[in-house]
């Protein structure tokens, strides 16, 4: 069966691709667009289905990434769709995923930068669509670009990393969570870098009301990449140690999300999805 698109992407980028083909999936219906997870099932030869999806699809995405350009199928894939549309049967559009270079063939080609506009962004820009069979499971919905970790230091120091995995991320507004009153606690940009922020006290309320202390951080002068992660450097003023309960990050005006934790402990206080603060203190 011919389908109308393909998305061409490794399976180290399905947590980005996945939410894209989902999003789609009510605009064409499934049986116009092929993606693996669903397209090819148990039994299947991948490289017929492959063949297949590729006959003549009106679209094909190509998801571009290190782990992509790497990938000798996911290369036969994007270069047969090449060829297609050289021929006038296929569209080929990329769609670029981290902060690589474009191949040199595709340069002359308009992509979406879904590295720089990020995710919903990137999703608005693709007309395309996938839907799953009813065995298909969803697994990336909950993909967050940002995960943090809180590194124990000397003398008691805490080192908090947050790091993107895939995307840039423009705003880079955080708040560290903690315990501790001002007085118990310095802060600074790790490497004596410039930032803006302040504390406040009692501004953040976990799901049983408990409050706890929030210093805002904002760099200045830069964004946040995979390349480039946010780095803070939280010491302590006396002889109390100091804790890091959670890491927020800012997406809109006075909204604020919780930022997964990736250290193999245990799980962080559970934050309400879209925690509302305003009047942060900033000095």
């Amino acid at each position: 069966m011919t389908h109308k698109i393909f998305l061409s992407h490794n399976y180290k980028d399905k947590p980005l691709v996945e939410p894209v083909a989902l999003k789609l999936a009510g605009i064409f219906g499934h049986d116009q667009v092929f993606y693996d997870a669903w397209s090819i099932r148990p039994g299947d030869g991948i490289i017929d289905q492959m063949n297949k999806g590729l006959e003549a699809p009106e679209f094909v995405f190509f998801f571009v990434s290190a782990t992509s350009l790497a990938s000798g199928m996911v290369k036969l894939e994007w270069q047969n769709a090449l060829y297609t549309a050289s021929k006038g049967k296929t569209r080929i559009i990329p769609v670029r995923v981290d902060g690589c270079d474009m191949p040199a063939v595709l340069r002359q080609t308009l992509f979406i930068d879904m590295h720089t506009i990020g995710l919903d962004a990137a999703i608005s820009q693709i007309v395309s669509v996938t839907q799953g069979y009813a065995s298909f499971t969803p697994q990336h919905q909950g993909f967050s670009n940002l995960t943090y970790t809180a590194i124990k230091g000397e003398g008691g120091s805490i080192e908090v990393v947050v790091q993107a995995s895939h995307l840039m991320e423009p705003n880079s507004s955080f708040l560290i969570l903690t315990p501790n009153p001002e007085d118990e606690i310095a802060w600074k940009m790790k490497n004596d870098s410039g930032f803006m922020g302040g504390f406040n006290q009692g501004f953040v309320s976990d799901q049983n009301g408990r409050k706890f202390n929030a210093i805002s951080m904002r760099p200045m002068g830069r964004t946040l990449t995979p390349d480039h992660p946010f780095r803070a450097l939280l010491t302590k003023k006396g002889d109390t140690d100091i804790a890091v309960i959670g890491v927020m990050h800012q997406k809109r005006e006075n909204e604020w999300v919780p930022v997964p934790d990736a250290s193999p402990k245990a799980p962080e206080i559970s934050l309400p999805a879209g925690s509302w603060i305003t009047g942060l203190a900033s000095r």
